[in-house]
Formats: structure tokens, C-alpha cells, sequence
């Protein structure tokens, strides 16, 4: 029988901040049957060094280039033998009992693909995106393109409701958040992996939709958070964040809006079928 959970950190060049984050997962795990992956995507900043001086009996695979974020995550899902997959940002700290609340809802929530949790800044803010899992930027791109329609559970448009989820209020949402993203194994072997066509932004989103179109439901728990620093963003006037942030955006758009009959996921026309599998 396989192992309860595989936590996947995907690291480049954050090394500080990755020593937390892996300290922290060892600690909230210490009562489950897990396994923790890093996949480092060629720091120079010697990470690895710090991983092997600090900590023995996780893996780590160590990428001779960067091969970006969801290829990382992929590799490591691969890998992976937990029935729950948890993808965790390299700039988050878990909080003690915070992994051993999110399996048991999982456990007891069988139509669950994926959840997250609460997050707070290290001041103690509550952070928004822990229950939409879109930033401002997404939410404004997918109403302009009228993807917002298939996203029933974000409020996108009518931001006064008073019947929408509020910050301790457990509730079905369409997007899980990329920064703690706890998903089910099986639930992977149907929808396929992590589309690596988004090289840094976007993949969550793409996945959590995908999840819904195969049957599966998102949750938001806030019974419990993890800290989430906010530290590993790229400039945002910089080329590289512009060519991945909006490039993202344009393959979404390709993705769900142009129409190719022949090929559909549970009646939605999409230009490109799910091609990852999981192993």
C-alpha cells in the first residue's frame, strides 16, 4: 500500500527561505507516512549543500537547468508514491497541525480533488487569494475573455454578496491556490498532470478547472493556514515575469476558447487534450 502524502517543494535559488519551509513540513508530518521531494531547479546559491547539511531522508532531484515551476512540480509528482500530493511555494511555513487537518478533511470529503488553506503574511494578514486562488490580474483577464462564467464559485463579478465565502468559512471553490495545493492522487491519474506549457503561472488554475470538469470538487479550509512570505515573485516590470505572467494568460485563452470539436473534455471543446499522465 502506498504512503499517505508526498510533499513537493520546488526550489530555485531561495535558499533561506527553502530551509524553513522544509523544517516546517517535517515537523507538521512527524505522526503521517510521507515523503518530502525538492526539486531544484540549478540554484547557485547552494541550496543543495544546505538540503544534504540539514536534512537526511528526502529527496531531491537537482535540475541541471531551470526547467520552470510546473515541469519541476511534474517531476516530482512522478516520483511520488503518497496518495495525496501536497504542492507546497518554497517561501511557505506549515504550521503544526496544519497537514494532518487538511488529510482528514480530504479522508472524510471523497468527491475532493483538491483544497487549500487559510494564508497569512508574516504580519498576520489574511491573504485574499487563499479562497479565489486568482489575483486581481487573472480575475480581470478571465471576465475580459468571459471565461468567468464557468467559474461559478469565484466572485469575480458581484464582490458585495452576502452569501459568499468569507475568511473562516469552509466552502466549494473553483481555483485552489498554487501556494498550498493538496491534491489527490487518483484524482491526478484521471485529469492528467500539471499542463507544462505554463511555465510559472497559470498551471494551477488550468489544473484546478480541469479537476471540476472530471466530476471532482475544490474546497477552501481555513480551519487551519500556513504562512506564506510572498518572497519568490519576480520583478514585475521585468522581462521574464511579463513573457511567463501574460504568456500564461494568451495559452489559457488558446487553450478553452478556440473551438475544436474533435477534441473535448467532458463536453468542453479544447485546442489541446491533457497530454501528462501520471506514473
Amino acid at each position: 500500500m502506498s504512503m499517505k502524502l508526498s510533499v513537493i517543494l520546488v526550489n530555485h535559488n531561495s535558499r533561506i527561505l527553502l530551509k524553513q519551509a522544509v523544517q516546517s513540513v517535517v515537523e507538521a508530518c512527524k505522526s503521517i507516512e510521507h515523503e518530502i521531494i525538492v526539486v531544484d531547479n540549478n540554484s547557485d546559491d547552494n541550496s543543495l549543500e544546505m538540503l544534504a547539511n540539514n536534512f537526511e531522508g528526502i529527496t531531491v532531484i537537482a535540475n541541471e537547468a531551470n526547467l520552470g515551476i510546473t515541469h519541476a512540480q511534474n517531476q516530482g509528482i512522478q516520483q511520488a508514491a503518497g496518495e495525496y500530493i501536497l504542492l507546497l511555494d518554497a517561501d511557505t511555513m506549515t504550521i503544526k497541525d496544519s497537514v494532518e487537518k487538511m488529510i482528514s478533511f480530504m479522508d472524510e470529503h471523497v468527491n475532493a480533488g483538491g483544497m487549500t488553506v487559510r494564508m497569512l503574511s508574516p504580519q498576520g494578514r489574511f491573504m485574499p487569494e487563499s479562497i479565489h486562488g486568482l489575483t486581481s490580474t487573472w480575475g480581470a483577464f478571465l471576465k475580459l475573455i468571459g471565461f468567468a462564467k464557468h467559474l461559478s464559485k469565484t466572485r469575480l463579478y458581484d464582490r458585495n454578496r452576502k452569501d459568499w465565502v468569507e475568511e473562516f468559512q469552509v466552502s466549494e471553490i473553483d481555483i485552489v491556490n498554487g501556494a498550498c495545493m493538496l491534491l489527490r492522487k487518483s484524482a491526478l491519474n484521471e485529469t492528467g498532470l500539471l499542463d507544462e506549457r505554463f511555465f510559472a503561472h497559470g498551471a494551477s488554475i488550468d489544473l484546478s478547472y480541469r479537476l471540476r470538469l472530471a466530476g471532482f470538487k475544490n474546497y477552501y479550509f481555513p480551519k487551519t493556514y500556513i504562512i506564506k512570505y510572498e518572497s519568490l515573485n519576480q520583478e514585475k516590470f521585468s522581462w521574464e515575469y511579463i513573457k511567463y505572467f501574460y504568456g500564461a494568460m494568451f495559452i489559457f485563452a488558446v487553450k478553452y476558447l478556440i473551438r475544436v470539436p474533435e477534441i473535448k473534455v467532458k463536453g468542453i471543446p479544447q485546442l489541446f487534450p491533457p497530454t501528462y499522465e501520471v506514473k
